[in-house]
């Protein structure tokens, strides 16, 4: 539950926000650089609540949407290319590599301002690699304790030595000389790595690693070292208005550069888009009226009346919608807009192994978490909880990224008959009542945490099925996604479901939510593997191809056998667009796509 105390900021915050609104729409000058009209408005929704803006600390795809859009990367993907294109954003051109693998020579553009702050005393303050270099050492801040810090850590040559060095002194000093981050001019950003990364650039496009100024975060960080109300940074939107869990309010960040639109078409269906929007000055929308809406039949509702111009259409009215994958024809007709791809992410479910009931590497406890799992039919949950609407994994890289093996299948049978027989096997047997007990003849109940949405209700009566043919005890916790993911990061809980969509396309991004180190920032199983997290690192040093393609396969085995996690599916994403929508096309990695589509002002809804 918030705080009343946290309450009371974040409404004073939400009213100082929206005075910023009033004073910037007032002013009749704030498109002359900005290219965004402010009479086109998007009216989008959020499925979930927002948890902040700091890019140290967000890690949900929602707040992603915001700092995506206000703070900038070196680095960003092509809005069409696919698979995903890694193209230069702050930076002038691709890294300069050196032939050892380990030296990353990168220059910005000059010209680039961060948004008007009192705290930069009424003077322009232009974007520098020290920016850069400042926010890459934030993520590392051991005070910090940033979920995102596994991004750059031990990666970067004389990082760990200052790391260490606070770990010591309790704090962390920015102003330390670090071999391996260095900006020998405002515009030159050098990093040299411990060992070969292949996937260093991916990880610069990365939202956490854009650019925030220092004198913004030393000026309102709160008392853990966030600033997660008060976002400042170069990029095309501003914050406007925030009230938490109900509406974030984006406008064109009036100083912003703006771009041409001149994309390339990667499909047939890319030539329509390319004709509407090739040579237009970007972004061409000047507000982001953005609503949080936790129940699907809401949002829906929504945007047949016309209140809502893009939303994800998930859950048990995707049938509503779609039919084999395309837009009903009824709704074709009045011109609803369908952008439908297989998201590059993973659903699973995972057993915290620090908890006493279902973790730890005894024999007993494997045989705890394998029985589970063997009493689970994905196929069934995948056809009741999520209408068909997912594609079965077995492996736990997703179609489309790099890495992933088509023709892999589990080694994990779904069997309650053989789950049975092996908690029978490891005694876990039937008190009086029926009821499994523990080994040790302690009561058995294993709690099930999930969003307290429709979807989460629905995933946990179907796991409380399984259980009962378990002969075990259920309880079900229904959480918010904010207090979810903070019990996640902190391995509160026992066991529950998640999902990880793709922060750059490559098998790494996925591989790492296993590896033991990572726990507290992305591994929810909140424990090791050792033969798991050997072969981890081995991969960290290798191109992608067939030798390390034959080390994930292994790994999954491994995942297999000690059962910290099981891959379920990944779930297609169901973009709706009203028909004055422009252009839009729902990217694989791009979280927030408004800054490259228009809308028709002309254009009314049918609905």
């Amino acid at each position: 539950m918030m705080t009343e105390n946290l309450k009371q900021k974040l409404k004073h915050c939400s009213i100082s926000l929206l005075f910023a609104s009033m004073a910037l729409t007032g002013s009749t000058s704030i498109f002359a650089k900005s290219p965004a009209d402010p009479n086109k408005v998007l009216r989008y929704v959020f499925p979930t609540a927002e948890t902040g803006f700091d890019p140290a600390y967000i890690h949900d795809l929602y707040s992603a949407h915001v700092t995506t859009s206000i703070f900038e990367t070196l680095y960003t993907y092509d809005y069409l290319a696919r698979p995903a294109k890694l193209i230069p954003q702050i930076a002038t051109a691709m890294p300069e590599v050196s032939a050892d693998g380990l030296t990353y020579t990168i220059r910005i553009k000059k010209g680039i301002y961060f948004t008007p702050d009192p705290v930069f005393k009424g003077k322009p303050r232009e974007l520098t690699a020290n920016d850069y270099a400042y926010s890459f050492k934030r993520l590392l801040d051991p005070n910090l304790r940033s979920p995102n810090s596994w991004l750059l850590e031990n990666k970067i040559e004389g990082m760990d030595a200052l790391v260490k060095a606070a770990n010591k002194s309790g704090k962390f000093n920015y102003d330390q000389k670090v071999s391996g981050l260095q900006t020998p001019d405002k515009y030159t950003l050098v990093i040299r790595l411990v060992k070969p990364d292949y996937n260093f650039p991916l990880l610069l496009a990365h939202d956490p690693t854009g650019a925030v100024a220092r004198e913004v975060i030393e000026k309102y960080k709160d008392k853990a070292g966030y600033v997660m109300g008060h976002p400042v940074g170069t990029g095309p939107y501003v914050l406007s208005k925030w009230v938490p869990a109900s509406r974030i309010v984006l406008k064109a960040n009036p100083d912003y550069r703006g771009f041409t639109w001149n994309f390339t078409a990667s499909s047939p269906e890319d030539q329509a888009i390319v004709k509407r929007l090739k040579g237009k000055k970007m972004p061409q929308i000047g507000t982001i009226d953005i609503q949080v809406m936790e129940e699907n039949q809401s949002r829906w509702l929504a945007f047949q009346r016309g209140e809502v111009d893009i939303f994800q259409l998930e859950g048990q009215l995707v049938a509503k919608a779609v039919k084999d994958g395309k837009l009903r024809p009824e709704l074709a007709k009045e011109g609803v807009q369908l952008s439908r791809i297989v998201d590059p992410e993973i659903s699973y479910i995972y057993w915290n192994l620090k908890n006493p009931v279902v973790g730890g590497m005894s024999k007993e406890k494997i045989a705890l978490r394998r029985a589970i799992a063997m009493s689970r039919s994905i196929d069934q949950e995948i056809k009741l909880v999520r209408n068909d609407d997912a594609q079965r994994l077995h492996f736990p890289i997703p179609p489309g990224v790099v890495g992933n093996d088509p023709q892999y299948r589990t080694s994990t049978p779904y069997s309650v008959k053989a789950a049975n027989l092996l908690l029978d096997r490891y005694h876990y047997k039937k008190d009086a009542s029926g009821w499994r007990t523990q080994p040790d003849g302690k009561p058995l109940v294993i709690e099930y945490m999930a969003r307290s949405d429709s979807i989460g209700q629905q995933s946990a009566e179907l796991w409380k099925k399984n259980f009962d043919s378990l002969n075990i005890r259920m309880v079900f916790k229904p959480m918010l996604f904010a207090d979810l993911i903070r019990a996640q990061k902190q391995c509160d809980g026992m066991f529950g479901s998640s999902a990880w969509i793709a922060d750059y396309p490559d098998g790494d991004n996925f591989m790492q939510n296993f590896y033991g180190p990572n726990t507290h920032m992305t591994n929810w199983s909140c424990g090791s593997t050792p033969e798991f997290d050997q072969l981890y690192r081995q991969t960290q040093q290798m191109q992608a191809g067939a030798e390390r393609d034959a080390l994930y396969r292994k790994m999954t085995r491994l995942l297999e056998v000690y059962m910290p996690v099981q891959i379920s599916y990944a779930r297609y994403r169901n973009m709706l667009a009203q028909p004055k929508i422009i252009g839009y096309k729902k990217h694989p990695i791009l979280h927030a796509e408004w800054m490259y589509f228009d809308i028709d002002t002309n254009t009314k809804s049918n609905h």
